[in-house]
């Protein structure tokens, strides 16, 4: 099993941003798909998730406007759009996959979002 972000980097506040997560190794049309983040010094925050076939989406509240999650199971593919940046987006992105949203069971390595001016 592998997932593998990418996207992420350095981008100026009012920026955006397009992470992608590539998945192998699993049906990824099977699973839940969450994109959980983890600030400098802080402990692991959920921003989103999107069901099996990509038409139900969740928000941690303080991300909704901003965050847009979505997915391409022809490519096993899950994506998170972030726009209007700002400082305190700045953390590790991860993807995460479960069979049920709550409880995800592969993690990938994450990828560095930092905001900066």
């Amino acid at each position: 099993v592998q997932l593998v972000e990418s996207g992420g980097g350095l981008v100026q506040p009012g920026g955006s941003l397009r992470l992608s997560c590539a998945a192998s190794g699993f049906t990824f049309s099977s699973y839940w798909m969450n994109w959980v983040r983890q600030p400098p010094g802080k402990g692991l925050e959920w921003v989103s998730s999107i069901n099996k076939g990509g038409d139900r989406t969740d928000y941690a509240d303080s991300m909704k406007g901003r965050f847009t999650i979505s997915r391409d199971n022809a490519e096993n593919t899950v994506y998170l759009q972030i726009n209007s940046l700002k400082l305190e987006d700045t953390a590790v992105y991860y993807c995460a996959a479960g069979i049920t949203p709550s409880l995800p069971q592969y993690w990938g390595q994450g990828t560095q979002v930092t905001v900066s001016s």
